[in-house]
């Protein structure tokens, strides 16, 4: 049985980075090769940003962007908008949730 603790602990920008990335990265059909040769950063490190286990300073960032050819805006937006669904959902949890959460931690 998952705690309650872990159903109300939003992931961390750096996870919702590597998901918006690799969403975008499938939509264009390309693959981590791909984009690690484009970008000029090792396929291993690329997987890791993807995942959410390693941070992509903003060269990196801009780097995948600019392999992706898309807008480091725009993949900044949706990361906020991924963060934003993520912390309604934590806000609209029953307050006794809450409460709980807030006593556990």
């Amino acid at each position: 049985m998952t705690p309650v603790t872990d159903i109300t602990k939003p992931a961390l920008m750096r996870e919702h980075l590597g998901a918006t990335l690799r969403s975008e990265r499938v939509a264009q059909g390309k693959t981590l090769r791909d984009v690690s040769r484009r970008a000029g950063v090792s396929l291993g490190y690329l997987s890791e940003v993807e995942r959410g286990q390693k941070e992509a300073s903003s060269e990196l960032l801009g780097a995948i962007c600019g392999a992706l050819r898309v807008p480091m805006s725009r993949v900044i937006g949706d990361v906020a908008d991924r963060m934003a669904a993520t912390e309604r959902d934590v806000t609209t949890l029953p307050l006794r949730v809450r409460d709980a959460t807030a006593t556990a931690a």
